[in-house]
């Protein structure tokens, strides 16, 4: 199967304006998450989608391709569908601009997920081992059924632990396989109460039916959600790789 990656990338984020472009080890954002998914075995293309000239002239400055997009768009997933749309590829690999600490291998199991025909989507997971990210919201969390499709994502720590029990929480890694034609169907679809409630665009998915396969990694990331993470990647990247 022929696989493509689309990072999106906007400009106008409301908790950190120009996130795509802020530096980190004196690279662009961006520019660190692109490197890292071309080196995915399983990738054909990589691209990335923005509404904003400034990242545009960014990306292509350092060699990669861009590809203009409406500003209109309320998801990262509406973006990459707009790109999606004039593409000959089996599965489109949705990377978020804002995890700089990705790694091909990343993607490479994203996609191997598909290789189960049940699965419409794929996802990854990662043990959480401090006490702050299980409160943080900016964290997304997710619990998964006995054969590894996801039951539901939340901001909140989930599952609640009613009594005193050894329990283990996983948080969702920002990257999403979909089958081409799974993807262009979704965003079709109006938005579900718990996605708006959530501003969670893969309970969608769930919504309408559409299993969503996961598979843990031990890759450490951080996403940047904020100015102040900035400091902790850089952090961890100067420390561990």
């Amino acid at each position: 199967m022929t696989s493509i990656a689309i990072i999106p990338a906007r400009y106008d984020s409301s908790r950190f304006p120009g996130k795509p472009l802020a530096l980190i080890q004196g690279k662009p954002m961006i520019q660190h998450v692109y490197e890292a998914a071309s080196k995915a075995v399983s990738l054909s293309a990589v691209i990335v989608a923005t509404d904003d000239q400034r990242i545009r002239e960014v990306v292509e400055g350092f060699g990669a391709v861009a590809v203009m997009t409406a500003t209109t768009h309320l998801s990262g997933s509406d973006r990459i569908a707009e790109v999606a749309q004039g593409l000959n590829a089996d599965i489109i690999v949705n990377i978020q601009g804002d995890e700089p600490m990705l790694k091909a291998e990343m993607v490479d199991d994203c996609i191997s997920l598909l290789s189960d025909e049940r699965a419409a989507m794929s996802t990854l997971k990662k043990l959480i081992t401090n006490q702050e990210e299980i409160l943080d919201t900016n964290v997304v969390k997710v619990v998964t059924d006995a054969e590894g499709f996801a039951l539901y994502f939340s901001r909140m720590s989930i599952p609640f632990c009613r009594d005193t029990l050894d329990i283990k929480y996983f948080k969702h890694i920002g990257i999403y396989g979909y089958r081409r034609e799974v993807l262009l169907s979704l965003r079709q679809r109006p938005e579900c109460l718990a996605e708006k409630a959530e501003k969670l665009e893969q309970l969608r998915a769930l919504h309408y039916g559409y299993r969503i396969k996961v598979l843990e990694t031990t890759v450490h990331t951080h996403a940047v959600d904020t100015p102040e993470d900035i400091g902790k990647v850089e952090q961890w990247l100067n420390t561990s790789f």
